[in-house]
């Protein structure tokens, strides 16, 4: 499919040089005796690292992790109840996700599918919300879902357009959380798409966006996240009046915070992104990805490119891959309606660490992306914390339960294993 090869060949570029390092990284002396301790003679490296978490600091409210459907890429099969019970069901073995994004087709077929999928995931307790890659094809410069704008006369008949498909969502039992009104407006691909300026944006929010009232709003789902671009939008008071949620992707983009979206408290979430290395490294990369974008960007929500897919949370075969493992790190445990609360710097860079408030329950997340195991030491800062039950995930295990942890004056220690992410629950 245009859509898969396109995407494919633009991320191999960008990841091409951080696998090469990572791997790097993984086979210099740093091999399967030091992140096990059996076999060979190298001896087991263990530091020393200390952090503290604060625990009356609130940050971001997080609304999900998610994955999409939209398209069928080559080789995969229509998903079945099983593999969303997989992707979005939240017990040992599954990746816990809580949101799905869903393709605005303009054929009803696909929309069929599509709302099956939307059935599926509600089902298993997620949100969804959908994404349009082009107005319909009569509403466009160039009568074509393919490239083109949208007709400035259209722009009424578009948004009508927007606010029909979430009320067929809705009557036929899979109401929408948020439409948006265009995937990547700022790329011009040569699969389905629909460029949009910056200014026009700006004005269709503004003089059109109150006409969505079935569902909350989106905009604008760019491709890079361009910081320019997101902050016309938001210096303009009427269309930041009628926009519920900033979409933004990570293709080529910074993972970076927007301070004004901030002071005006829209929510800003990633809602796609992909690696098409299955790597373990490639994994980890992951890990640290989702931790980047939580932390220095503040997103509310982290969306996978396709769920079903040789490099997504689960494979061709529907069964959970090593990365789905490794989102389920987050996907898990961290509930929607969560708040991510401070730390200061871990006293190891190498060892990322991040916590949140969820469902009364302290979660912290620890990533090392070092080739040793790490004595970790961590103290909750104004507030208690008194047992904590570890789940790791490593090259050998998958989201493995450890022992509980018992604090002492707020304080606890754990071993993270080399290339490993653990996640910590409090009891």
């Amino acid at each position: 499919m245009k859509l898969v090869q396109c995407k494919s060949s633009f991320l191999r570029n960008c990841f091409a040089a951080i696998a090469v390092i990572s791997a790097t990284a993984i086979t210099t002396g740093c091999g399967k005796d030091k992140n096990t301790g059996t076999g060979g003679s190298t001896p087991i490296v263990t530091v020393d690292a200390a952090v503290t978490i604060a625990a009356t600091q609130n940050h971001q409210t997080i609304q999900g992790f998610g994955c999409a459907t939209v398209f069928t890429p080559p080789g995969t099969t229509l998903y079945t109840s099983n593999e969303f019970d997989r992707l979005f069901g939240t017990g040992n073995g599954k990746v816990g996700l809580s949101l799905l994004r869903i393709r605005v087709a303009s054929d009803e077929p696909w929309r069929a599918v599509e709302l099956n999928h939307a059935k599926l995931a509600i089902q298993n307790g997620a949100r969804v919300f959908a994404t349009p890659w082009s107005p319909p094809a009569n509403m466009k410069t160039n009568n074509n879902i393919i490239g083109g704008a949208l007709k400035t006369d259209s722009s009424a008949a578009y948004a009508k357009y927007l606010n029909d498909f979430a009320n067929y969502m809705a009557a036929n039992g899979a109401p929408l959380y948020a439409v948006s009104v265009q995937n990547e407006p700022d790329w011009n691909p040569s699969y389905e798409g629909c460029q949009w300026s910056a200014a026009e944006m700006t004005s269709f929010l503004k003089n059109h966006g109150h006409l969505i009232t079935a569902t909350k709003l989106m905009a604008p789902e760019l491709v890079n996240n361009n910081q320019t671009y997101m902050n016309t939008i938001l210096g303009d008071n009427g269309a930041v009046a009628n926009v519920d949620i900033l979409g933004t992707h990570i293709y080529g983009g910074g993972i970076v915070e927007n301070a004004t979206a901030k002071s005006l408290n829209k929510e800003v979430w990633m809602t796609e992104h992909l690696d098409t290395n299955y790597h373990y490294t490639a994994n980890i990369n992951t890990a640290v990805e989702i931790h980047n974008c939580l932390t220095a960007a503040n997103f509310s929500a982290y969306i996978w490119w396709y769920g079903k897919r040789f490099y997504g949370p689960i494979g061709q075969d529907g069964m959970v891959t090593k990365r789905g493992y490794i989102m389920s790190h987050f996907a898990r445990f961290i509930k929607p309606g969560a708040v991510r609360i401070g730390s200061n710097a871990n006293s190891r860079t190498d060892v990322l660490i991040s916590a949140y408030n969820s469902s009364d329950k302290k979660i912290i997340v620890a990533i090392n992306t070092g080739g040793y195991t790490v004595n970790q030491k961590i103290t909750m800062q104004n507030g208690t914390v008194a047992t904590v039950v570890p789940y790791t995930t490593s090259e050998l295990k998958n989201v493995e339960q450890g022992n509980a942890v018992t604090a002492v004056n707020n304080s606890f220690s754990f071993t993270l294993p080399a290339y490993s992410i653990t996640t910590f629950v409090e009891q």
